[in-house]
């Protein structure tokens, strides 16, 4: 049962509001969009998880979990994809009854979180926003028609205490942090599609700031400027946050705690995603490690037993040992985690440059997008599209994929080159009632079954997936189809926009590591920071009409964000001028980096083989052996430490020449 501290049962549907006492009047339940609440002097308190089960068609998804959430915690809900994570937050807002077990939560606390859906109206952004604050929107309604001078006098001193005057430029301020300029609040919804839509409700929701607020991946309908804005606007929030998110960097800035969901059960973990990692390995090492000896105890028990349970002598110590089996509690080893990585299929080499821009206009129909384009991509590039919405990203993306053609100017393409394009709505454009296994034979028709099994099994898809309508799979099961579709043909430049969206982190870090090892170029648009900071290399800004290498580094990127206004055209940090390096330049000092690190790949593996020497005991008989292999080891270290020195300051030359 769903109930409140004192007892009462809350009901928390896709859009009941229920006002506590203490504010004056309660409201009727209604349906809207978005559910939210207003905190009404609610004392600090906890939510609370008890002993609860339930199960879906059979399949148990909580057995006996438990958990305690103080007020004012920010929590990030983190477990395998399928494991019950949305049905918890279900289960929270009353929308599902509970097979047993309690979930209480503070008195008179009220639920918030966005729906699934969010439709378009004839109202106003603003005033759509303005609207989920159903309190706010009563009284003033209200206002207009009360002619009793007590009732007057309490609806003026409830606007007062809920900062009613303020409402408007508190709903533009969060509209601007996710994308909404002021002529855009102006528009009507139904003007917006339903991602734009979707940002809408989830202002509504932080707008109305409810006790508990539960988020369920809201990043998927955010570039990475909504995505940053979100992080730090959660990290700020004034009550209790539940996120469900994938995203990395919002688990470690936004939340405090980590609520991990997993066999069926719920642990509390105090600090980020980080912290929790580490310390989630280390209590699976020492799970490991006590079930292992565990195992040892009973072999070596079961053993005494098998021996001597026949022998009068032995009858009573083979009973005892007995009675010490059957009181053992088992200690299970942790299973792996079920994870696949991603195979991308590796290009021939193509001589540079493989895309090469002069002058280039691009944009839709009469009006450029972007203008006067002087850009280069080699296939060993890996380059992130940084800029606000709306300042030509997907543009440019298109451009580079051959979705879009030039308005003017020219662009030359290796003439062998392959494009892989891998887009947010291309996963929606897949055949619903088609399996995988149909797309992939669509375009390898003359291949046999079990080689287009591998090529879905390589990313992820085995073989009850394969066989599945492409309509009754996860997000993440279809974006993993989509980026199989993308580079099976193994493309030179692969043009990734949000590629994360409904991957898990597993899926997400094995991204990573794929576009780590691809041997083609990778042009990037993602709000996942974590990813781009580990595969990027080179960082353009697209902004006011123009793309330019940024001249400065993520974080600085990540500050300026958090810093300018939105009619501010965005700037890096200042550096001293200084002269752009040439291409060839360029090139020659990426080969010296290259030359640097295989150096101290080539000690490191020296200093391996002499500490196996030094290690081994034979050594030590002859004194000129110990000085022999002594002062190899201290001159391959000494050579380590130049090698190293070297590498550095060649990545910091090449660093210095690519930003120019």
């Amino acid at each position: 049962m769903l109930k409140s501290r004192d007892g009462d049962r809350l009901t928390a549907e896709n859009s009941v509001t229920n006002l506590p006492p203490a504010c004056n009047r309660r409201l009727q339940s209604v349906r809207q969009p978005l559910t939210h609440t207003r905190r009404c002097g609610m004392a600090a308190d906890m939510l609370r998880i008890d002993d609860i089960s339930y199960s879906i068609a059979g399949r148990p998804l909580f057995e006996h979990a438990s958990a305690a959430i103080p007020s004012g915690h920010k929590v990030g809900l983190v477990g395998p994809n399928g494991t019950g994570k949305t049905t918890l937050f279900k289960l929270l807002r009353g929308e599902l009854a509970l097979d047993g077990g309690d979930i209480s939560l503070p008195s008179r606390a009220k639920i918030g979180g966005v729906a699934q859906e969010a439709p378009g109206t004839a109202r106003s952004v603003l005033d759509t926003v303005l609207d989920a604050d159903t309190e706010r929107a009563a009284l003033l309604a209200e206002s207009e028609t009360a002619t009793d001078p007590h009732r007057i006098a309490e609806i003026q001193t409830r606007l007062a205490d809920i900062d009613a005057w303020s409402a408007e430029a508190r709903a533009a301020t969060i509209l601007r942090g996710l994308g909404f300029s002021t002529e855009d609040q102006a528009r009507p919804t139904s003007d917006y599609s339903g991602g734009w839509r979707m940002r809408v409700a989830l202002a509504g929701v932080l707008f109305a700031q409810p006790d508990l607020l539960l988020l369920d991946e809201p990043t998927n309908y955010l570039d990475l400027e909504g995505a940053l804005w979100l992080e730090s606007y959660l990290a700020r929030y004034p009550h209790t946050v539940i996120v469900i998110s994938h995203d990395r960097d919002l688990l470690n800035r936004a939340v405090g705690h980590i609520l991990h969901l997993e066999d069926r059960k719920l642990v509390l973990y105090t600090g980020g995603y980080d912290t929790f990692a580490r310390t989630r390995a280390e209590k699976r090492a020492l799970q490991a490690s006590e079930a292992k000896k565990q195992e040892a105890r009973r072999a070596h028990l079961q053993s005494f037993v098998d021996r001597f349970r026949a022998k009068a002598s032995k009858a009573v110590q083979a009973q005892a040992r007995i009675k010490m089996l059957a009181k053992m509690e088992p200690i299970t080893a942790p299973e792996e985690a079920k994870f696949h990585r991603f195979t991308f299929p590796a290009p021939e080499q193509l001589s540079p440059p493989i895309i090469a821009m002069e002058d280039v206009s691009v944009g839709y129909g009469d009006r450029a997008v972007l203008r006067h384009l002087n850009l280069r991509i080699d296939q060993d590039d890996r380059i992130a599209l940084l800029g606000r919405n709306g300042q030509g990203k997907s543009t440019l993306s298109k451009l580079l994929a051959e979705r879009l053609a030039t308005m003017a100017g020219r662009i030359t393409r290796s003439s062998k080159l392959r494009v892989g394009y891998f887009a947010q709505h291309q996963v929606d454009e897949l055949e619903l009632d088609e399996t995988p296994l149909d797309h992939i034979r669509r375009l390898r028709p003359s291949e046999a079954p079990a080689k287009l099994r591998a090529r879905l099994a390589g990313f992820g898809l085995m073989e009850a997936q394969a066989t599945t309508k492409v309509g009754q799979l996860s997000g993440g099961q279809k974006a993993r189809l989509s980026l199989l579709i993308a580079t099976i043909d193994a493309p030179h430049l692969l043009v990734l926009d949000e590629p994360t969206n409904h991957l898990d982190i597993e899926s997400r870090e094995a991204l990573t590591e794929a576009l780590n090892d691809y041997t083609g170029a990778v042009v990037l648009v993602s709000h996942d920071m974590h990813l781009l900071s580990l595969v990027a290399e080179r960082l353009w800004l697209v902004d006011q009409g123009g793309v330019a290498p940024w001249q400065g580094d993520l974080d600085d990127y990540r500050a300026m964000l958090l810093s300018s206004s939105e009619d501010k055209p965005m700037r890096a940090p200042a550096k001293p001028a200084q002269k752009r390096a040439s291409r060839d330049e360029i090139l020659e000092l990426r080969a010296e980096a290259r030359r640097a690190e295989d150096r101290i790949t080539k000690l490191t593996e020296m200093l391996d083989k002499l500490g196996v020497k030094m290690a081994d005991p034979k050594v030590y008989d002859d004194p000129a052996e110990v000085e022999k292999w002594g002062r190899k080891h201290a001159e391959a270290t000494e050579a380590m430490t130049r090698a190293e020195s070297i590498w550095i300051k060649a990545l910091e030359r090449l660093e210095r020449a690519e930003r120019g």
